[in-house]
């Protein structure tokens, strides 16, 4: 015999959610799925960001790295043509005059060298800086 008290009866009367409470949980949950969809797009379109900025920042350190070699092999092929004039001097005037020549270039070539690297640098700022710029734009956008 089946009592009264026995939840697994089939006397037991079955519960019903009312109306209220069930639309309620369904706008709920429809607003979850809404929040984790717009959650995943920031996280994917972040995920980009951090990407093209690593890679535009390889690639400027790359091509700061490249110009600095290509100055170090330059100075460095000057270095040896001044010390070949140098040792072919005949007088103490003419290894003065070779000197001074020298050193008038080289810091002609340091001053034009700065600014180039300065110029690069300032460029792979930009560079790098960009996907960052344009990934807020996309997040910080003004509510229609």
């Amino acid at each position: 015999m089946a009592t009264t008290n026995d939840p697994f009866s089939s006397s037991v009367i079955p519960f019903e959610v009312p109306e209220q409470v069930r639309a309620f949980a369904e706008k709920g949950v429809s607003q979850a799925r809404d929040n984790y969809a717009k959650f995943k797009e920031a996280a994917q379109s972040g995920n980009g960001t951090i990407e093209a900025v690593f890679g535009a920042a390889s690639k400027g350190a790359h091509a700061y790295s490249s110009k600095m070699l290509d100055f170090v092999q330059a100075n460095t092929n000057a270095g040896f043509d001044f010390m070949q004039e140098l040792v072919s001097v005949k007088s103490l005037s003419q290894a003065t005059e070779v000197w001074s020549s020298h050193t008038r270039k080289q810091v002609e070539t340091f001053a034009a060298q700065a600014k180039e690297l300065a110029e690069l640098a300032q460029k792979v700022a930009i560079d790098t800086a960009e996907p960052i710029k344009a990934g807020a734009s996309k997040v910080f956008q003004p509510a229609a």
